[in-house]
């Protein structure tokens, strides 16, 4: 089942929105402010995002930041604002549609809909990852290890699976911290590598010397499966 993340901070709109894509056959995710959609979407993997952009604490663009960090996911925005500008700011940080309220149910459903489509083949094309070593299936959140399961914590899976899925890309320190822990861990660097060094001793053939799970020094992860050379 299709899983959507709704990310408004009007609690009337909230509650109808999920009411109508539940009705229609979505499993709905909702979030009132910034950090608990980043961690909802961290924790659920929702398919895709609806977002308002003026929420309290961090706004709507900085999510759409901090998803864009590690994630792929499909993000419609749904906001009041219509300048021009805000619109062009929010597709600019990552946002794949722009819807402005007040808007048609109907209208919103189907920008949903071609979202969804235009996010598919990318989310099917990475189910699993294969290096020499190991395979991650991002599908049924498993990673393998000659044939045989290798049992990660939902943290470090977490890690793995954010890392994995920016496979080549760098993934800063502060994004992964926000989209693990949330965004006021964002300064705590040690929990990262107390993570990846558990990460490298589960995963790598030589943890003291990793060839899949690399540091950035002072910047951050990157995942390299060896697959392009």
């Amino acid at each position: 089942m299709t899983r959507i993340l709704v990310v408004d901070d009007e609690p009337q709109l909230l509650r109808a929105l999920a009411t109508n894509l539940k009705a229609r056959g979505y499993e709905v995710d909702q979030a009132a402010t910034g950090e608990a959609a980043l961690m909802l979407a961290a924790s659920h993997h929702p398919d895709l995002v609806v977002l308002d952009l003026g929420l309290p604490g961090i706004d709507g663009l900085e999510v759409i930041a901090g998803l864009r960090g590690w994630s792929a996911v499909p993000i419609v925005v749904l906001s009041v604002r219509e300048r021009e500008a805000d619109k062009v700011a929010a597709l600019d940080a990552g946002a794949d549609d722009y819807v402005t309220k007040p808007f048609g149910m109907d209208e919103l459903l189907a920008r949903l809909r071609a979202a969804l489509r235009r996010g598919a083949p990318a989310s099917k094309e990475e189910a699993i990852v294969t290096t020499a070593d190991f395979s991650v299936d991002l599908a049924a959140k498993r990673v393998s290890r000659d044939s045989e399961e290798v049992k990660l914590t939902p943290t470090e899976w977490e890690i793995v699976e954010i890392l994995v899925r920016s496979e080549g890309r760098l993934v800063t320190q502060r994004q992964l911290l926000k989209a693990v822990w949330g965004p006021q861990y964002e300064k705590e660097t040690n929990y990262l590598r107390v993570y990846l060094a558990q990460i490298r001793r589960k995963l790598e053939p030589d943890p003291s010397r990793p060839r899949y799970f690399l540091t950035e020094p002072r910047m951050g992860y990157r995942f390299e499966s060896g697959a392009n050379g």
